[in-house]
């Protein structure tokens, strides 16, 4: 740190880490895991004890048949599971089905959703311990359990806080009077090594749990992060090759016209936009959004250096170290949080579509959905039917389908009129700000205001307590303040503007995000299961604030739509695509959101099928509001939309069947664009020729029993690696990849500037970049004409000599590729296959994510051998820098046949269950992989037809 700066003024408290106490950490953790391990082998009849392991894993099996009394119910609650599992709820009152939810959702997720509420009241030291400290430390400061008791106290309605309590006491009526070993087996476990003891449910703990949903969901922070990274090694305009334009003219936006009204002022779909582009509240610029030659908060001015606006004499690339570790850091802290919805990056994402009864056999529309998520066990999603036996005032709902284990209704489904799917939008609703911070608060408009401060104690167990301040700025908590790296914020960041403040001290990083502010999305959840058309579906999709959701529908009555809702920001400046000044009001977000009868929507298009997988939602050049700038490129979407249309367009009628063939379709955008050109280079190698000739005739479909998808597969990563990947930052390549490059900056002696210096990447393997999604089927389809870029130039390395030319990076993959798969998959091509190397694992996601083998085995299952992949239809994620593993996943599928319900079709990943060795913990594993569904009764003889087992709830 040079000797004239100090690092930002810290919080006392602050929950920093060291390299020290990391490993300090990670001993400590593996120890109680080595404990752990000891228990579950009893538990699981391993060694001796195995009476007692029996009895200790059968304790918490629910209670499927007969009857219990429930105490709180005014009448009786039919529990109808059927040979999955899967249970369909009969009650006579909106209260009593509620109750009953929570108690049929707590005998087979119990463990499931009390982890998820610790994690969202940053309360997992309390039951694992000091290594999650740290993590809790930061979910504190993001305050969601906080801004989730706010919503309870002032913003949700009385009939959904009504719900909330029932469902809360239906949880709390399963855990009255159960030991912790008689409600999951980890319990068992963890009672071996504190004195942890389940408390009550709260309605403000289910509440809580769609902020960890907005989180996962919140859009583009993390490449807003990594542009700002990327200036250690980039210049602006490469930068902005690497994220190239949404290619509008090949991959068609959800909404394909309409605008806002110049008469109403709403939008419309059949209108027709103005010549003007765009609206007031968007601002063309470059990076950091200070016009095309400025530069943001973070910003530089690429090769040509930054104007010295602090009299510092500040360089471009010495301006952007400061900014390189801040936000480098930051990154780290919340690569620390867990991502329960999975990583949170390009590719990732939802397919939904909805085809009008004129185009489908059944005469009625077809809708599907499969949201694409984190592998984990068990499944994110819980199927489940709420079925009122007759519809009244008192008992309102009779709908089905997927649920969040600890949060009441369904949010995925239908019910007996209408049918809705979601996929994530992915709108802009979060911004990085700057802030020049002293002890005494921060800079706001050439003042000093001061920090909104709380205190909180964070209870370890089997240790002593943490505590921690947490300071908020006008723009949200100092997420700086949870990082011990983070205090060198801001050191030399360069900016803009007359009032810039000295930056001695450095700058801070606030988070703003829509879902630090309460709203109504619980309230929005009971109002779908209700909904009856499309007005209907419409005000319930207004509620649903956070996370932003593309919303598709159909009825019964024929009907089709599509509704973009949300708390989308109005920003004053900037595009939201780099850290902005705290400092100035000229910053910020204005104080009202998009309004929401100005958001796009469609009703019956003329075309009769709307398709939404993250694609753009509308053409920004037609639209005068910015919903973002980092939308998904649409290769899955387009390439939905044009499998719809080759079946109209034969004149053929779209059945369910189609619909699900559809969902496993394994086709390779980027193949397509690549093999021809692969195809033609020459390659003397007898053994790479030999792989090469797999690539002839291939149909670019990635089956897992196809030689051809595992060795493009692999010449796809290694052309990521060497044409971008070893460009890139150490703070975005893969953690423990090393490689020699340059110094990134220009101080220190001149003789020492040019020399090469070992780097090794810091990103977890999940999230690290080139991640081959589908930003970069668009980065590599906007240079393939160019033989000469300069991206094609790779270095020597070994006996390979270095490329100058595309064909030459090409040649060097296809060589590259083929001894890679020779190591992993041997010698012989013939015995190669996709799903050897792109495998799917199933890991409970707190005590079998990390710790020694045997205890893994114990509470894990897998691997599945997976065909499809990074931003195919079937979407098999896997990230190219890190591995060809499975990452994501369409963590459910689902068909419905609207109006005839029960001929509607459904899977989940795992199962009903959350107990390790219970029948239904996995049992829907095996045809999810093999792309079969489920029949999905909904109707009362339907019902009746597949129970295998009735439990009745009595007062």
């Amino acid at each position: 740190m040079p000797a004239n700066t100090t690092a930002p003024s810290g919080p006392p408290g602050t929950a920093g880490s060291t390299a020290g106490k990391k490993t300090g950490r990670k001993k400590g953790r593996r120890a109680r895991l080595i404990v752990l391990l000891l228990v579950l082998a009893l538990v699981a009849g391993i060694g001796y004890g195995a009476f007692w392991s029996v009895s200790t894993v059968r304790a918490s099996y629910p209670q499927t048949n007969g009857t219990i009394k429930l105490d709180g119910l005014d009448g009786d609650v039919e529990v109808k599971r059927d040979g999955y599992g899967i249970p369909q709820l009969y009650a006579d009152s909106d209260a009593d089905l509620f109750r009953a939810q929570g108690f049929v959702q707590a005998q087979d997720r119990f463990w499931e959703m009390d982890v998820r509420r610790h994690m969202t009241a940053g309360r997992l030291s309390e039951m694992f311990g000091s290594g999650q400290v740290d993590t809790d430390a930061f979910l504190r400061t993001l305050g969601w359990r906080k801004v989730a008791q706010q919503e309870y106290d002032e913003v949700l309605s009385k009939e959904t806080k009504k719900n909330l309590q029932a469902y809360a006491d239906g949880v709390n009526a399963y855990l009255e009077g159960r030991d912790g070993k008689d409600i999951s087996v980890e319990y068992a476990a963890l009672g071996l090594t504190n004195d942890y003891k389940p408390e009550k449910w709260t309605p403000v703990d289910s509440v809580a749990w769609l902020k960890a949903m907005a989180w996962d969901l919140r859009g583009n922070m993390q490449d807003e992060i990594d542009r700002a990274l990327m200036y250690s090694r980039l210049d602006e305009k490469q930068i902005g090759q690497l994220y190239p334009d949404y290619p509008y003219e090949k991959h068609k936006p959800i909404v394909r016209g309409g605008a806002i009204s110049s008469v109403t002022g709403k939008f419309d779909p059949d209108a027709t936009p103005s010549s003007s582009g765009l609206g007031s509240d968007t601002t063309e610029q470059g990076v950091g959004g200070q016009g095309a030659t400025g530069q943001g908060a973070t910003g530089t001015q690429g090769a040509t250096g930054t104007q010295d606006t602090t009299g510092q004499g500040v360089t471009a690339q010495s301006a952007a170290e400061g900014v390189q570790t801040q936000l480098a850091s930051l990154s780290d802290s919340l690569a620390e949080i867990p991502a329960l919805l999975g990583p949170n990056g390009n590719g990732i994402g939802s397919n939904s579509w909805v085809v009008s009864g004129d185009y489908t056999t059944t005469g009625k529309p077809l809708l599907a959905n499969d949201p694409h998520l984190a592998p984990q066990l068990p499944s994110l999603w819980y199927q489940m039917g709420l079925h009122c036996r007759e519809i009244s005032a008192t008992c309102q709902y009779d709908t089905a389908g997927y649920t969040f284990s600890g949060m009441p209704g369904v949010i995925i489904g239908h019910n007996q009129d209408i049918a809705w799917g979601f996929t994530n939008l992915g709108a802009d609703v979060s911004d990085l700000f700057l802030e020049k911070v002293s002890d005494d608060g921060y800079l706001y408009d050439g003042k000093v205001k001061p920090f909104t401060v709380r205190d909180e104690t964070i209870k370890v167990a089997g240790g002593k307590s943490r505590k921690i301040t947490i300071r908020e700025t006008n723009n949200g908590p100092l997420v700086s303040d949870r990082n011990s790296e983070m205090e060198k914020v801001g050191q030399k960041a360069p900016v803009t503007g007359t009032a810039v403040p000295d930056r001695a001290d450095g700058y801070a990083v606030a988070l703003k995000w829509t879902a630090l502010d309460p709203g109504r999305s619980m309230d929005a959840v009971f109002e779908l299961n209700r909904a009856k058309d499309f007005p209907s579906f419409r005000k319930a999709a207004e509620h649903f604030e956070v996370p932003s959701q593309n919303l598709i529908y159909a009825d019964t009555k024929g009907n089709i739509g599509y509704q973009a809702p949300g708390k989308i920001p109005v920003r004053k400046n900037g595009d939201g695509t780099m850290p902005s000044p705290g400092w100035s009001s000229e910053y910020g977000w204005k104080k009202d959101p998009i309004p929401f009868e100005e958001l796009p929507y469609e009703y019956n298009p003329k075309r009769g099928y709307i398709v939404t997988a993250n694609q753009a939602v509308v053409d920004d050049k037609k639209y005068p509001h910015l919903l973002t700038k980092d939308w998904g490129y649409g290769s899955r979407s387009q390439r939905i939309n044009d499998l719809i249309e080759s079946k109209i367009k034969g004149g053929g009628k779209i059945s369910t069947e189609d619909m699900q063939k559809m969902q496993m379709d394994n086709t390779s955008e980027i193949a397509a664009l690549l093999v021809p050109e692969l195809m033609k280079i020459n390659i003397s190698d007898k053994s790479v020729r030999e792989a090469q000739k797999l690539l002839e005739g291939w149909d670019y479909t990635q089956e897992p029993d196809s030689a051809a998808a595992a060795y493009f597969n692999a010449v796809w990563r290694n052309i990521l690696k060497l044409a971008f990947g070893d460009k890139l930052p150490k703070e975005l390549r893969v953690e423990g990849e090393c490689l020699n490059v340059r110094r990134a900056d220009s101080s220190g002696p001149i003789d020492e500037r040019h020399k090469l210096v070992r780097e090794c990447g810091r990103r977890d393997a999940t999230s690290a970049q080139p991640d081959g999604g589908d930003r970069w089927y668009q980065v590599v389809r906007n240079l393939m004409d160019d033989q000469k870029s300069d991206w094609w130039k790779s270095p020597r390395s070994g006996r390979d000599e270095a490329t100058e030319t595309r064909d030459e990076l090409f040649a060097r993959a296809l060589k590259d590729a083929r001894w890679e798969l020779t190591a992993k998959l041997g010698k012989d091509i013939n015995t190669w296959s996709w799903g050897r190397l792109h495998q799917l694992n199933l890991k409970n996601q707190t005590l079998g994510t990390e710790g020694p083998g045997p205890l893994k085995r114990l509470l894990n299952r897998g691997p599945w051998n997976l065909g499809g992949g990074e931003a195919a239809v079937n979407a098999t994620g896997w990230n190219a820098a890190g591995g060809y593993d499975v990452v994501w996943v369409p963590s459910m599928r689902m068909v419905v046949n609207v109006g005839d319900w029960d001929k509607s079709r459904w899977i989940n990943l795992t199962g009903a269950s959350g107990h390790a060795f219970a029948a239904h913990y996995t049992d829907q594993t095996d045809k999810w992989v093999k792309g079969e569904l489920l029949d999905w009764s909904f109707g009362t003889d339907a019902v009746a037809a597949t129970t295998a087992d009735t439990l009745t709830l009595k007062p």
